[in-house]
């Protein structure tokens, strides 16, 4: 059966980076049929922007203004845009802090719009933290400002790509406050949060999770750290009598080997460079960002700006493709367990 069209938002990102030019590379027919024709994307830019990296790419782009009252397919070499104007004009390559509000804007917007029904999901092209920050803007990363935003509690990072997907109890924290933040709470808000989504949102009726240890060889019984059997073990126990299918804490260094990454679904690392170089090693460039636990559907690229690729025609967007055949799958996925539940609750109601 087919799938229903999803119409999805795809922010820009960081307007002297390459998000603009992998946003044009998505009208060019090479693509249309990786994309699928599941989906409707509506691109969040300043108009203007595209138009000049458009000419600056050689590439012939057709730009229709986004009108929600009129969504249909488009032919290859057009691209529906919704416009959210600079506050400064654009150099490719050279940050400038007067534009780090156009950003938050463009993803304010997406929001919006799937809070409202709107769009199915969101897919987000990179930003520059430390740009956006030189404006003196708070921001950490995607992640904590749609959490902020949507007033979710807890979220988690996962990353998807080369036959993985990695879970971080942890994102963006300093190597030396990682074990305070793992606590036995912390631990099992993020396993909840994963199991529910891979159920809901990837259609994986009974997840397997495989869980990292914080030290090395898991903690070697006590010798090289408590962390495991203090915090970790007791959570997962109360877990897994609950009947999720977790495993004990395992010795990172030998997780992601074949044989265990066969029987698992999820990978829980417990901090940012422990689970994500294996799984950028296997798959950078095609691997997909996902925010679990919001209330919207979310995915991004796997890759930052790439300054001194934009304007040139090298970008490669196959991240961006992969993170829009993800939302769409699970804009899909989130609607049919929906339907089945609206289901049983009209047999029993």
């Amino acid at each position: 059966m087919a799938h229903p069209v999803t119409t999805l938002a795809v922010t820009s990102g960081e307007p002297a980076g390459i998000g603009p030019d992998l946003c044009l590379q998505l009208a060019q027919p090479e693509h249309e049929q990786a994309l699928a024709h599941k989906q409707i994307l509506v691109v969040l830019a300043d108009r203007t922007l595209l138009q000049q990296r458009s000419a600056l790419l050689g590439l012939d782009v057709q730009l229709h203004d986004y009108d929600a009252q009129q969504i249909s397919s488009l032919p290859p070499g057009h691209l529906r845009v919704l416009h959210v104007p600079l506050a400064q004009p654009v150099q490719a390559g050279k940050l400038n802090p007067a534009n780090s509000r156009y950003v938050l804007d463009l993803l304010t917007r997406a929001l919006q719009g799937c809070q409202a029904g709107e769009f199915g999901g969101m897919v987000t092209a990179p930003v520059h933290k430390g740009i956006i920050n030189d404006a003196g803007i708070p921001f950490t990363g995607h992640t904590e400002f749609l959490a902020e935003q949507t007033h979710t509690a807890q979220v988690v990072m996962m990353l998807a790509g080369g036959g993985l997907r990695v879970a971080l109890a942890t994102t963006h924290l300093p190597l030396r406050e990682v074990p305070d933040a793992i606590t036995p709470a912390l631990l099992e808000s993020v396993l909840r949060i994963i199991q529910r989504d891979l159920v809901r949102r990837f259609g994986i009726a009974k997840p397997r999770i495989l869980v990292a240890g914080l030290n090395p060889h898991a903690g070697e019984g006590g010798y090289l750290g408590r962390e495991e059997i203090d915090i970790m073990i007791p959570v997962l126990d109360k877990l897994r009598a609950q009947g999720m299918n977790v495993s004990a804490p395992l010795p990172a260094d030998t997780l992601f080997t074949p044989q265990r990454l066969e029987q698992c679904d999820c990978v829980l690392a417990m901090y940012h460079d422990q689970g994500l170089p294996v799984l950028k090693h296997a798959s950078f460039g095609r691997g997909v960002n996902v925010t679990l636990g919001l209330p919207i559907i979310r995915t991004s690229v796997d890759h930052g700006t790439a300054l001194e690729l934009a304007g040139t025609g090298r970008a490669d967007a196959g991240s961006l493709l992969e993170a829009i055949r993800m939302a769409a799958d699970m804009v899909h996925n989130e609607r049919a367990a929906t339907a089945i539940n609206h289901g049983k609750h009209g047999k029993h109601g």
